[in-house]
């Protein structure tokens, strides 16, 4: 985009900032209050200093091309705010109309400017017209690069939201899984695993896969790889949630349990794991006797034998 008109524009910002600010504030302060967060002194400032940095790469030269090194503070400054508005939940198309809204009434105060004349007044329109559209999808481009952002980083918080390690007992870790299983998903429940591990010290990890709703190959897999990995590292899993459908489903895919110790429920598991590491729970009887430690681990278990 390459028109004349650069320090006449810039002129024109300048002699009627006022004018202009007091049209637009009240768009873009419709607009923000829906979304709150943003103020009308807020908006002030921002207006201030977007046409603080558009004058400023007018006058630096009377060609008016927003693609080229002189419009980098425009730029800069148009990203921020995208970002911005991006992170309060405002659209695209409410972001676009930060710059969109001046149209309007620079197109007013040039008609009557140049009202004598039309040819200059042609070519000034087209000048606001293609740089603010090339401002403007610049904005929405910006946008939408900072929201995808912002959708990664809530996604990998709730991967890790969703795959907490907590300790239920000395060496005795519980990782309960909700939600299906994906590659994704397994490296973030591994890698919380192992690092509990190391934190601990634990001997023994309990993968609870109640909430888990179907278990294929793939992710009989994903937890094969997370047993294997906590190996490894000098800790022993074993699986609960095994409902009599997941256990059908795995006896029919092949998948091979026959080295992991599975159960039924996470009380079981829970009670494997103490005989394991040699702990019981006692309680007072009816008569105050305590009940038996939990015998000890009988080989494979599979399905809540």
């Amino acid at each position: 985009m390459e028109t004349l008109g650069g320090t006449r524009l810039a002129r024109l910002f300048n002699e009627r900032q006022n004018e202009l600010l007091g049209e637009w504030v009240p768009q873009q302060y419709a607009i923000a209050s829906r979304r709150g967060g943003v103020t009308e002194v807020q908006l002030r400032d921002q207006f201030v200093q977007f046409v603080a940095v558009v004058c400023a790469a007018l006058e630096s030269s009377d060609r008016v091309d927003f693609k080229t090194r002189g419009w980098d503070e425009v730029r800069g400054f148009l990203a921020d705010v995208s970002t911005q508005r991006a992170r309060q939940g405002f659209t695209p198309v409410e972001t676009a109309m930060f710059v969109f809204s001046l149209k309007e009434p620079l197109f007013a105060r040039l008609r009557v400017e140049l009202a004598a004349d039309p040819a200059t007044l042609a070519e000034l329109t087209w000048t606001i017209s293609t740089l603010f559209d090339a401002m403007g999808l610049y904005t929405t481009e910006v946008f939408q690069t900072s929201r995808e952002q912002v959708i990664v980083r809530q996604q990998q918080e709730l991967l890790e939201l969703s795959t907490p390690v907590v300790q239920l007992w000395d060496g005795i870790l519980a990782l309960p899984l909700i939600g299906t299983l994906d590659s994704a998903r397994t490296q973030v429940v591994m890698e919380s695993l192992l690092q509990k591990i190391v934190d601990t010290g634990a001997a023994i990890a309990v993968i609870d896969i109640t909430g888990v709703p179907t278990v294929d190959t793939l992710v009989a897999q994903h937890l094969l790889k997370t047993v294997a990995a906590a190996r490894l590292m000098g800790a022993d899993c074993i699986i609960s949630g095994i409902r009599p459908q997941i256990a059908q489903t795995i006896v029919h895919l092949g998948v091979n349990l026959q080295n992991v110790i599975t159960k039924a429920t996470l009380a079981d598991a829970f009670v494997v794991a103490l005989s394991r590491t040699g702990k019981s729970v006692s309680g007072a009887g009816a008569h105050g006797e305590a009940p038996g430690a939990p015998g000890p681990l009988r080989g494979n278990q599979f399905a809540g034998d």
